[in-house]
């Protein structure tokens, strides 16, 4: 399977092997999701919108070609070429005051364009069979990010952006790391295959 990843943090994935000072629970899900990927035998196409200098900004031209032109920018066009031709998308952001960070949303704001509807099908940016998981890391419980503050980010995702989008293969999953400890990380990242399969 071809597998698309995109990944948003600011560290990078230099940051996902446990080094003090310079690490990021993120990053080292990046890290072992790519290496479980290739161990069942993916193709796997990382998308770091940091890396990338992706401008997660919607400026007025991509605003006036959203609708119904050809993106303004290679780098949004590249980016849903990707997406379009992957089997399964796999989304791995930090969780900022229980939101996704600017460049996630603004990655789905400009990539999941209505130019790029399928001929024919209302609605239908990408093929309805791909399979999509989120992996979010936050500093709450998830239960309580679920009871307390309504899961905005699993709601936009499943009911809005791939809902629309006709995507019914969804998972989001939510890792604690912040209030875990070292061993408890570790057990969590050794789990990974259980949440992108």
């Amino acid at each position: 399977m071809k597998i698309a990843v995109v990944f948003d943090h600011p560290y990078g994935e230099q940051a996902g092997y446990n080094e003090p000072h310079n690490r990021s629970f993120t990053s080292a899900l990046l890290v072992a999701t790519v290496a479980a990927l290739k161990a069942r035998g993916d193709e796997v196409d990382v998308i770091d919108l940091h890396a990338d200098n992706f401008d997660p900004v919607m400026h007025k031209q991509d605003l006036q070609n959203w609708r119904t032109k050809p993106f303004v920018d290679e780098q949004s066009q590249n980016y849903f070429e990707r997406l379009d031709s992957s089997d399964e998308i796999i989304m791995l952001f930090p969780m900022w005051w229980e939101m996704m960070p600017a460049m996630t949303k603004g990655f789905i704001d400009k990539v999941f364009a209505k130019g790029q509807l399928k001929d024919g099908q209302r609605r239908e940016l990408l093929n309805t069979n791909t399979k999509v998981r989120v992996l979010t890391v936050s500093g709450a419980p998830t239960l309580a990010y679920k009871l307390i503050y309504g899961n905005p980010v699993g709601r936009m995702l499943k009911r809005g952006v791939f809902g629309k989008a006709g995507i019914k293969n969804f998972k989001w999953h939510n890792f604690n790391a912040e209030d875990a400890k070292s061993a408890g990380r570790q057990k969590m990242l050794d789990k990974i295959q259980k949440y992108i399969k």
